[in-house]
């Protein structure tokens, strides 16, 4: 199955063909319908106007996405249908995806005392300041942390520091790390190298500036919640022809 959400995030409509169908579960030859991964929610998708329920990714190999449709849906093998996202959901999916991953990476530079320049890998994440937990919805993301003190004491450097990469607006890279296992991975040079299977931007001036609170998650557990102050309902122009 090819994922094109990985190769590009913002294509909306994408005509496909029914692989297999087992009652009301249908996968698909090639899907845009990002399945709920990495804390990140699904896709609200429909096939020939229909909605998917639900959908589910294999954990393992061949990695198949699952999607379940209503009763009578007619879909049969071999048929030529097409897929639609909801965009303005997976445009705030995959912003929100990304500044969560940055506050994560911001946290793990500032308690790892990352020297300026010097880009955080995947290995040393976690090391320092563990993340307990995350979520990325259409309203708002959450990290959480295994904190000691009220965590909304490190937002003036966390929100000096994300800004700073918004106003640059750096180049996002995006790939494999590991394509026979779909372990996949974004990357700001110099700045951090971070495992993640979800959808992201082309470059951080897309994401926009964020506001964080702070919550408790339990005993010990600090929660920084994280929502968009703007919001663009339509890709970049560029954009639209990849």
């Amino acid at each position: 199955m090819r994922k094109v959400f990985w190769d590009n995030p913002y294509q909306q409509s994408l005509e496909t063909k029914v692989s297999k169908v087992d009652g009301n579960v249908i996968v698909f030859s090639e899907t845009i319908g990002f399945s709920e991964c990495g804390g990140q929610e699904s896709d609200v998708v429909t096939v020939n106007d229909i909605r998917a329920i639900s959908s589910h990714m294999d954990k393992c190999a061949p990695f198949l996405i699952y999607y379940t449709f209503p009763e009578g849906h007619g879909f049969v093998p071999g048929a030529n249908v097409v897929m639609k996202i909801d965009w303005l959901r997976r445009n705030r999916l995959m912003r929100l995806h990304f500044t969560c991953e940055l506050i994560l990476v911001l946290m793990n530079r500032l308690f790892n005392e990352t020297p300026e320049g010097v880009e955080l890998k995947p290995e040393e994440i976690d090391t320092v300041i563990k993340k307990r937990g995350a979520h990325i919805a259409e309203t708002g993301a959450r990290v959480d942390f295994e904190c000691d003190v009220n965590i909304a004491v490190y937002f003036p450097k966390l929100l000096e520091e994300y800004n700073k990469i918004i106003s640059a607006d750096l180049p996002i890279e995006k790939g494999f790390l590991d394509e026979p296992n779909q372990i996949r991975y974004w990357r700001l040079p110099n700045i951090a190298t971070v495992p993640c299977g979800g959808t992201h931007v082309h470059s951080t001036g897309e994401v926009g500036l964020i506001e964080l609170k702070r919550d408790r998650a339990n005993k010990g557990v600090e929660r920084i919640r994280i929502s968009l102050k703007n919001y663009h309902p339509q890709p970049p122009s560029h954009l639209l022809g990849l």
